[in-house]
């Protein structure tokens, strides 16, 4: 039996994620904190917020884990969170003279916030639609919700990247149920804020290419270990 998709929930959600977007983007409100790393989270924490809202006014039965499949949260944590944090340190180290760890993780903290939203809950709560009409609605949602509508060629293959982006880092949270897992993903672009340039595009293609075997290649021993010969 499929379950209902709760509207009002999802409506909420959206609102709050939306709201707290447009304070800290189109507003003064954050021109006061001297952070930066602060202002990037206060970018990216409506999502969560509206998530978060969302499950406790309406009393939804939402899962939502940082280990997923894991054992425990060390794992993913490891894969999708010290070793892209390590490597890209190391291209920021080659090419600036120096490491910048507090913004590696600052960055993928921003990830797990935006995940926490569109695939710890929205992914959830539209799941018992056709995959294709979830990624759209996801994609639609998640595009919109960044405040930016000028119709330019720039902004359309944004749209095509949100789009694809929303059907991979599903296919990684239905594959592992890991919101650190996703977080890691959906992070890869966000750490090269100056563009990407061969560097960088080689590396994000080495750290998706580890992360899909690590996933077939975890997923297979656990199909084995629970169905044994």
């Amino acid at each position: 039996m499929k379950n209902k998709i709760n509207f009002g929930a999802i409506i909420v959600y959206y609102v709050i994620a939306v709201i707290c977007r447009y304070a800290a983007t189109k507003t003064n409100l954050l021109s006061g904190i001297e952070n930066p790393y602060l202002v990037i989270l206060l970018r990216g924490v409506g999502p969560a917020l509206g998530a978060l809202a969302a499950i406790k006014i309406f009393s939804l039965n939402n899962p939502m884990s940082l280990k997923g499949i894991y054992k425990n949260a060390i794992i993913p944590f490891c894969v999708y969170w010290i070793l892209p944090a390590v490597l890209i340190a190391g291209v920021y180290y080659a090419t600036i003279g120096k490491f910048p760890i507090l913004l590696m993780f600052t960055v993928l903290v921003y990830g797990l916030l935006e995940e926490i939203g569109w695939r710890g809950f929205l992914q959830e709560q539209l799941k018992s639609l056709p995959k294709f009409t979830s990624i759209l609605i996801i994609a639609i949602l998640w595009f919109a919700w960044h405040l930016n509508f000028e119709t330019t060629p720039s902004n359309m293959i944004f749209f095509g990247i949100i789009f694809f982006g929303t059907w991979g880092i599903g296919k990684v949270y239905s594959s592992t149920g890991s919101l650190l897992a996703v977080a890691g993903v959906h992070s890869l672009n966000n750490f090269f804020r100056d563009g990407l340039h061969e560097t960088e595009l080689i590396l994000i293609l080495v750290l998706l290419a580890i992360w899909i075997g690590f996933i077939i290649i975890y997923n297979k021993k656990q199909r084995a270990i629970s169905n044994p010969v």
